[in-house]
């Protein structure tokens, strides 16, 4: 699990608080910040680290030092304008992974476009499900075919890089099935076992999750 992470959940709605919940259970680090006072005294028990500030302002931003976290959470329910703008300062502050819940499919387009690195809509993704998704370190959930095997989006190991589908062999040594290639141009859907590993990539999986955990 990816617990030597550093971690901050935006919003202490329901959402936001079964993914800091999740995560602190697991032993990561997680500055929780809310808005609101009342909200955050009351979950303040909670949460080791559970601050109040306005996340849309660059100064809240600085003081909560969200420059030193890895991945940033933005759960969010009563203002969409909030979202966006927490995600934007984020990303200029050098947040490496922003995940921003949303509520519909317009949102997320507008989202993705300034600059969040995953969009979530909560009726298809738990929160619970989410922050377990993030620990895993490795690999997003994208959707499931049964109870274990899902198809699912994998970083690629140091070591693959330069390599070919060929040569890695994944089916043989880790019993995934390639099915799609990422990168900063987009998706390739034609992978060929000719296809080589370069740095930056994602591959598409289906997999079996429980052994897929075991690739590092």
């Amino acid at each position: 699990m990816s617990i030597n992470k550093n971690y901050a959940v935006f919003g202490l709605g329901r959402y936001g608080r079964a993914v800091a919940k999740e995560l602190v259970d697991n032993g990561a680090e997680v500055i929780v910040v809310d808005s609101d006072s009342k909200t955050v005294e009351e979950f303040s028990g909670d949460f080791p680290i559970c601050k109040c500030a306005d996340v849309t302002e660059q100064e809240a931003i600085k003081r909560l030092g969200i420059s030193n976290i890895d991945v940033v959470v933005i759960a969010i329910t009563n203002s969409f304008e909030t979202s966006v703008m927490a995600t934007m300062l984020c990303k200029e502050a050098g947040v490496k992974q922003v995940i921003v819940k949303s509520s519909d499919e317009l949102h997320r387009t507008i989202l993705e476009k300034v600059g969040a690195d995953m969009v979530v809509l909560p009726e298809k993704e738990s929160g619970t499900r989410l922050a377990k998704n993030i620990l895993s370190s490795g690999f997003i959930d994208i959707a499931d075919i049964s109870e274990n095997i899902s198809i699912l989006e994998l970083d690629i190991r140091k070591d693959w890089i330069g390599k070919s589908l060929r040569e890695l062999e994944l089916r043989k040594m880790h019993e995934i099935n390639v099915i799609a290639l990422t990168d900063r141009n987009g998706v390739s859907t034609t992978a060929q076992p000719d296809d080589i590993i370069s740095e930056g990539m994602k591959v598409i999986v289906v997999a079996d999750k429980n052994k897929i955990k075991k690739i590092k």
